[in-house]
């Protein structure tokens, strides 16, 4: 499957999870910035903004942008999606977790990878890309440690209620 594909059916099985759980959610299909997945309790009177990153289950880490350095608000949720390929043995990964957080410790995780040398002891070069590592491999740079977003729904549940 290519990443474009599986890019794509994250958003969709995130929806579903949304779904499963009584909230409305709609996948914006790149016609929103920041935005893959709009949510809402049933009612329409609250909203959250959802950016889904895919991996798979097993990788050591997830790519992310210089976008998820920014702190787009607390209605702003940033869900690391783990999907397994058909015949794979693992079992879906999710990893909520509010943009603040994500903002505040990717760039504090960047910042200290930036200030360390490289394995040839050269400086390193900064790029547009950030690796959060994932569990049970290292924490991030700065020590953090994601286990705690894992499965935890009830972060968007409490911004629904």
């Amino acid at each position: 499957m290519s990443k474009v594909a599986r890019g794509n059916a994250s958003q969709f099985f995130v929806a579903g999870q949304l779904c499963r759980r009584g909230y409305s959610a709609v996948v914006t299909l790149g016609n929103t910035p920041n935005t893959d997945i709009l949510c809402s309790n049933i009612e329409g009177t609250k909203f959250v903004h959802i950016q889904v990153k895919t991996f798979r289950p097993g990788d050591r880490g997830v790519h992310v942008g210089k976008k998820s350095e920014v702190d787009y608000g607390k209605k702003f949720i940033w869900v690391l999606a783990g999907i397994p390929f058909v015949d794979a043995a693992n079992d879906f990964e999710y990893f909520i977790i509010p943009s603040k957080e994500m903002a505040k410790n990717v760039q504090e995780g960047h910042s200290n990878w930036l200030s360390k040398k490289g394995r040839d002891g050269q400086p390193r070069k900064d790029s547009t890309v950030r690796i959060l590592n994932l569990p049970p491999y290292k924490e991030s740079y700065n020590g953090w440690k994601i286990e705690k977003y894992r499965n935890n729904w009830n972060l968007i549940d409490n911004l629904l209620a």
